[in-house]
């Protein structure tokens, strides 16, 4: 698998990211076979969440072995101080390691949120300058992600963002304007850059859930292929975040894993296909009783 360098974290990141949700129900023994398959493709980077059920628990185990091999990214989803640093803790006690390599702040998805959260982007810098972490990034899932990253990235001395970019999405006018704002700023201070929701298809309305994603993923070879394609050929994105469902999963890793940049044509075509397609966005609309909580 191609690696791509994360900004001046100089982490040469897979381009893929194995998203910690996709073990929320699993055991250690049940996330061995996930687990290893992202080792095997190539993968060394892991995002994951205490509100990502049983991930942590499940993951630890076979982290520690390996953790020189990989880059570990965490989050706090907490308001405030005396809430995040438990988390902290507890995080790192889960996964079986003394530091993190990246700690962000989760969930940071209007310019509102920035200022609310004010205190926790104070405690993951302070825990930077204690050792518990190398580096500190933001992610946030939603229409006002990429402005209010750039508030806070503009505000705190951030190393990294991870917002969504998919065809949809990014064929909305704004949200684009947005984002590209975001990635200038992003290339302008050498902040490393992730995508989530690359695989995203639309709101699941009336239609049955039948995985574990608030919502529905493309599940076909050259749709998830092609949007992880799309995220990983817009300029300035680094990596992306793989789904939290487990069908999707391993076609994720074999996009990337055969990664083809996409042209403009193909980018503006992916975009056009997906006109019909309800927007997964505002989450507050979409996400009822999917929301997962520390």
């Amino acid at each position: 698998m191609q690696t791509r360098r994360l900004g001046r974290t100089n982490h040469e990141s897979s381009v893929a990211i194995l998203g910690g949700a996709v073990f929320y129900k699993d055991t250690p023994e049940t996330a061995e076979e996930k687990f290893q398959q992202a080792i095997a493709s190539g993968i060394n980077h892991i995002d994951i969440a205490p509100g990502y059920g049983q991930a942590e628990r499940a993951l630890g185990p076979h982290i520690k072995p390996m953790r020189d091999q990989l880059f570990i990214a965490g989050k706090t989803a907490e308001v405030t101080a005396d809430k995040a640093w438990p988390r902290l803790e507890k995080t790192l006690h889960r996964l079986c390691v003394s530091k993190l390599d990246l700690y962000q702040i989760h969930g940071v998805t209007s310019e509102d949120v920035v200022d609310e959260r004010d205190e926790t982007f104070r405690m993951i810098i302070e825990a930077r300058d204690q050792g518990l972490t190398r580096y500190v990034g933001v992610t946030g899932h939603d229409l006002g992600a990429p402005r209010a990253h750039l508030k806070a990235l503009l505000r705190y001395d951030l190393d990294t963002v991870m917002f969504p970019v998919y065809p949809k999405v990014w064929a909305n006018p704004e949200y684009r304007r947005d984002a590209e704002a975001l990635i200038a700023e992003c290339k302008k201070r050498d902040v490393g850059v992730m995508a989530i929701k690359a695989v995203a298809r639309r709101p699941w309305g009336d239609r049955e859930v039948d995985t574990s994603s608030w919502y529905e993923p493309f599940r076909d070879e050259a749709n998830v292929a092609r949007g992880v394609h799309f995220a990983l050929s817009t300029p300035g994105v680094h990596a992306f975040c793989t789904s939290s469902s487990a069908d999707v999963f391993p076609l994720a890793i074999g996009a990337a894993e055969n990664l083809r940049p996409l042209s403009e044509a193909e980018r503006e075509r992916a975009m056009e296909d997906m006109e019909s397609e309800g927007d997964i966005f505002p989450l507050r609309e979409h996400a009822v009783g999917f929301i997962r909580r520390p």
